[in-house]
């Protein structure tokens, strides 16, 4: 029996959209008050959704420790209260929320193993939310 499980996870973090190939105005139109030369922050949710067969012997998909303790070493301990321009993976690319999901899920993609990486969703306001199945190359 395949089953599906989501588990939720909360960090903060700042970030600056801009973009260092376009003009000054061009950036404040195309992101606004995001733009903001300090930066601004965010209360994420990080929702992460494994799938697999029910192991008979234990009734679940993967071992909640294991996969907590991954999300907890491999993610939210480098990028929890932090300013996201600064990490490595932004320093050539706008940290904008839906590229910071596609690196979540590269990350989990690559190092969790014990369950298929259904998704990774990121919700960065009560109004914005994104997902990333994987599968498609990054256009960058």
């Amino acid at each position: 029996m395949k089953a599906y499980l989501t588990r939720r996870y909360m960090f903060s973090a700042s970030h600056r959209l801009h973009n260092e190939a376009m003009s000054a105005q061009e950036n404040l139109d195309t992101y606004g008050k995001c733009n903001n030369p300090h930066g601004h922050g965010h209360n994420y949710m990080l929702e992460v959704t494994v799938s697999g067969q029910v192991d008979p012997s234990t009734g679940m998909v993967c071992n909640l420790a294991d996969l907590d303790g991954f999300v907890h070493r491999d993610i939210l301990e480098r990028v929890d209260i932090q300013n996201l321009n600064t990490l490595p993976e932004f320093q050539s690319e706008v940290p904008t929320t839906e590229n910071l999901c596609t690196v979540l899920h590269e990350i989990l993609q690559r190092g969790f193993t014990e369950a298929h990486l259904e998704k990774v969703r990121l919700e960065e306001t009560m109004m914005n939310s994104f997902e990333y199945t994987g599968g498609n190359e990054r256009i960058w």
